[in-house]
């Protein structure tokens, strides 16, 4: 055998190695070297033989040593295979996956907000894409022009940009409508679907029975002349076209479901161009084909649906992928159907889909969740069916660890007691914006006059000695409405009561609006949104809208504007 074949044999079993700990396998490299070298499979005898001792050599060899021998040999999969061994952790292996050969999707349909389910769908599909070193694509699928508009293409490419998340290829399913009409026409000729021209109680009553209509029962040619019709003579709800499935079938999905309707809305990128769609089931089949996806990840909610889907591909001879299921994903007390949303907006309950209290990605971005969070906390979840309703405090863990050391201290205090300290030996104080991280200091100018939190100063009385954090220590000598003391010294290592402060002289009226659980027991919580008025140092106005500051003993909050924050988690 030619030792450039073996070579790149050797760099297939390399690379697959420490992808996945040190251990590769003979049936991967085969079909890789197998799909680099088509002419190679005239002789795959003698090229799976090499491919099996070139494996056991590698697999004999310890890890170090094989990405020593990457190192020296094949310098261009350094970096490459180290972003693949990193990235998959979390997710369990691809049943099926050839290095360098697969290809996932994502498809939403532009008719509303993405939110966490689909940051569940984006994440699994990239993820596994970069594990096998694949492309992954964007298929926006808009197929049904009475619920989708331009805002949800945006909002769907926004909120993936955010996430991070990069595709390969960029699509929408009606860039392929004519090809679609295509294999319409294709299964409508075969004999293998029929034009339904029964109401639409008499085709839910019939699959209900399990009786075949009439309209079944109608040759091919005058199937072909009424596929005709769909496009030129029928109205809507006139006419569909109906796949011939088993009207037996225990599976209700497969009791003769239809393939193609006609809708006369206005479709966002179309206009009134089309007035034949194609549904769902024949839509996802027809382009995974057609776009050489090898595995496509939905919700489990479609496990049904996988007969008819894998049925139309039989039925016109196309390529199948291989279908997986996953759970849907949503938070406890935050609903992320568009028909609980929806009505809550349009009833004022919330303000729009950015709303903090929602789980779309719009929200949690306002709220201050992080993308990096978001991946972190999907991928812990794994790839499982197991119904996942999650307590939002699950995410928050992973996002404090992101936000931690990026989040500058501020002080603020809430119902205000005014303190008047005495013999303040300094006009200005320094302080560090962070205890670990190194975010410089900032600068807070003094009087005399300073405001607390009324819950600090429950307990205060004549004689109480406080340490005000990174100013000094005060002894009171007057109560009331108002407080009076004197400053005794700047000792660190005193056992007073440590209570935050701002500086009357500047310190800014902040509004932070704190969202909590929008529903308890399935009911609208109508204290699901507290405002709080605080009064904050002057430093906060210099911050850039978004920036995540921790309030001391308060919680990470993220400004939104000059007057409000809203508040992201303890």
């Amino acid at each position: 055998m030619d030792d450039d074949v073996k070579k790149e044999i050797r760099k297939f079993a390399l690379q697959n190695a420490v992808e996945y700990d040190g251990k590769t396998n003979a049936k991967i490299v085969l079909a890789k070297i197998l799909g680099s070298r088509s002419e190679l499979r005239n002789n795959v005898k003698e090229v799976a033989e090499e491919c099996s001792i070139i494996v056991t050599n590698v697999n004999a060899i310890s890890l170090s040593e094989q990405k020593s021998e990457i190192k020296t040999s094949f310098p261009e999969l350094l970096t490459y295979t180290k972003k693949s061994v990193e990235e998959r952790h979390g997710l369990p292996p691809l049943e099926g996956a050839v290095q360098g050969e697969v290809v996932t999707r994502f498809p939403p349909e532009p008719n509303g907000y993405p939110h966490i389910g689909h940051a569940k769908a984006a994440i699994i599909n990239e993820e596994y894409a970069k594990m096998y070193c694949g492309k992954t694509i964007l298929r926006i699928d808009d197929t049904n022009p009475e619920n989708e508009r331009l805002e949800f293409y945006a909002a769907i490419k926004v909120g993936l940009e955010w996430l991070g998340i990069k595709y390969h290829k960029i699509k929408n399913t009606s860039d392929d409508l004519e090809i679609i009409y295509q294999k319409g026409k294709e299964i409508i000729s075969s004999n293998k679907a029929y034009v339904c021209t029964c109401k639409r109680d008499i085709i839910g009553k019939n699959r209900r029975e399990m009786k075949s209509c009439k309209c079944s029962q109608l040759d091919q040619n005058k199937n072909e002349d009424r596929w005709q019709k769909l496009f030129d003579e029928y109205s809507p709800g006139q006419a569909i076209v109906r796949f011939r499935g088993d009207m037996k079938s225990q599976n209700t999905v497969m009791r003769d479901p239809f393939l193609f309707r006609i809708i006369e809305g206005h479709h966002p990128l179309l206009e009134e161009k089309y007035r034949v769609w194609p549904s769902y089931d024949f839509a996802v089949a027809i382009e995974d084909s057609l776009d050489d996806v090898t595995h496509a990840f939905r919700s489990k909610e479609y496990e049904l649906r996988n007969e008819i889907y894998y049925a139309i591909l039989d039925a016109l001879n196309m390529r199948k992928p291989k279908v997986l299921e996953f759970s849907r994903l949503e938070f406890k007390g935050m609903p992320v159907s568009k028909r609980v949303i929806k009505p809550l907006i349009e009833n004022g309950k919330i303000s729009w889909y950015d709303d903090p209290r929602l789980p779309t990605l719009e929200a949690l971005k306002k709220r201050g969740i992080t993308p990096e969070a978001i991946r972190k906390f999907i991928i812990s979840l794994s790839f499982t069916k197991a119904d996942t309703l999650a307590p939002f405090d699950a995410l928050e863990s992973f996002n404090r660890k992101e936000v931690d050391s990026k989040s500058i201290r501020l002080y603020q205090v809430k119902n205000p007691r005014k303190l008047l300290i005495k013999n303040l030996p300094f006009t200005e104080v320094e302080m560090s914006n962070h205890p670990t991280t190194d975010m410089g200091k900032r600068v807070v100018e003094v009087d005399g006059n300073i405001y607390l939190s009324a819950d600090d100063t429950k307990n205060i009385a004549i004689g109480s000695q406080l340490r005000l954090m990174g100013l000094g220590n005060v002894k009171i000598n007057r109560v009331g409405n108002d407080f009076e003391g004197e400053f005794i010294g700047d000792d660190v290592n005193v056992d007073f009561p440590k209570i935050q402060w701002v500086s009357q002289k500047n310190s800014h009226n902040l509004k932070i609006l704190i969202p909590k659980q929008l529903f308890i027991d399935e009911k609208f919580n109508e204290d699901s949104l507290e405002e709080l008025e605080v009064f904050t140092e002057p430093h906060y106005l210099g911050l850039k809208d978004g920036a995540e500051i921790q309030f001391v003993r308060f919680g990470y909050c993220r400004k939104d504007s000059a007057n409000q924050a809203i508040y992201t988690h303890k």
